[in-house]
């Protein structure tokens, strides 16, 4: 079951390395190492720990059970990576280096003691599948200083993950730091299970029976940070899957109104190229209607614009639902009067009565402006224009 669980996270780790290596070619911030290193240091771990490749590695080296310590110290290496990446996004580099400092120093002072602690141990034989048993039985002080760091690290990172997301403008920046501090109740169920080992080993009792907890909470870890890290380069893609059809409903909502409106005002019109895509030819559409809007002010009035009002509260409408009914009626009295060849005269009257913070208010509110504008009777002018 291990080989295959950490083949799956070697796997998933190398897609995401040979990701970022190719970012890396052009962007070579501090942010960017620490990501190549994220993902590098894990898809190492994850193929030494394959059994197979576990006993070859510390056949090579010479040393019995090196992969032990070699996968192990790589966790911490990759913890620091997370570490520094985490602070260079939330801080000014000279601060994040300020801040990194004393993490750096702590790794390193316990990679120190696991090296030490280590060479005093005696192995005699490779354990690819129980490694951290064995170490919790004849070694507990080596793998009791791994864990205290493992989980401060972890704890560390998921502090720092929270920190960020309040404050990051980035969409899926935040949710792939939310991810990842998520992930630290896998992180604590490892460590726990690691503890227990320690403790069980004193009794003479073995950790076997919750043994088989132990892959399944490092590849809940290792995946949701291999996802969280990754998704913001390919969260947007997923976004614009999700934009499209709406793009195309409110583009669809929009475009009877953007049509009569202009029709009348033609001179807000853009001709845009047949190859535009569908979010430029929305946003066209939007700006095309509310300078089309603005220009017909000269036809609206004060008096319809009470009309107006009246009728709306009438109908029980209240906030923007109420304004948008009293700019559609607007222009549908402001284009009558137009066709009709009335004068225009600049009566001080406001054609845009709420101003939507962002594009997306924006789009919400002009369909509601669309659908009033639908749903009113139609003018003289239109009725005249429907005849054959």
């Amino acid at each position: 079951m291990n080989g295959v669980l950490y083949s799956i996270c070697f796997a998933g780790n190398l897609v995401a390395f040979l990701f970022k290596l190719r970012v890396l070619r052009v962007d070579r911030s501090p942010t960017q190492w620490a990501l190549c290193g994220n993902f590098l240091f894990p898809c190492v771990i994850f193929l030494v720990s394959i059994p197979a490749v576990w006993v070859a590695t510390s056949s090579f080296v010479g040393v019995v059970n090196f992969s032990g310590i070699f996968t192990q110290g790589l966790v911490m290496l990759a913890t620091a990576c997370q570490q520094l990446l985490l602070l260079h996004l939330t801080y000014e580099p000279a601060v994040a280096w300020r801040k990194a400092k004393p993490r750096i120093i702590g790794i390193g002072a316990v990679l120190s003691m696991m090296i030490v602690l280590f060479s005093y141990a005696t192995h005699t034989s490779e354990a690819p599948t129980r490694f951290a048993v064995t170490a919790a039985q004849d070694h507990p002080a080596y793998l009791s200083v791994y864990i205290a760091a493992y989980v401060c690290t972890q704890i560390d990172i998921c502090m720092l993950c929270w920190r960020h997301a309040r404050v990051s403008p980035r969409m899926w920046l935040r949710r792939g730091l939310h991810l990842i501090a998520l992930t630290l109740p896998a992180a604590l169920v490892y460590a726990g299970c690691r503890a227990a080992d320690v403790v069980a080993g004193q009794f003479g009792v073995s950790g076997g029976a919750w043994e088989p907890l132990v892959p399944i909470a490092l590849l809940i870890d290792t995946l949701g940070k291999t996802i969280g890290w990754t998704l913001p380069d390919w969260g947007r893609y997923l976004t614009s899957a999700h934009e499209r059809p709406t793009r195309h409903r409110f583009h669809r909502e929009l475009a009877p109104l953007h049509r009569q409106i202009t029709a009348h005002v033609p001179d807000p019109v853009l001709e845009l190229d047949g190859d535009e895509d569908l979010r430029t030819r929305l946003y066209r559409t939007v700006v095309e209607i509310r300078d089309a809007q603005w220009a017909l002010r000269l036809w609206m009035t004060p008096e319809d614009a009470s009309t107006a009002r009246q009728q709306g509260a009438a109908q029980g409408l209240r906030g923007d639902d109420l304004l948008a009914f009293i700019e559609a009626a607007l222009l549908k009295t402001a284009m009558e009067a137009k066709a009709q060849g009335v004068q225009p005269v600049d009566r001080a009257v406001t054609p845009r009565l709420a101003e939507p913070q962002d594009l997306v208010a924006e789009l919400s509110y002009q369909r509601k402006i669309a659908l009033a504008f639908r749903q009113s009777t139609p003018s003289p002018h239109d009725e005249k224009s429907a005849r054959p």
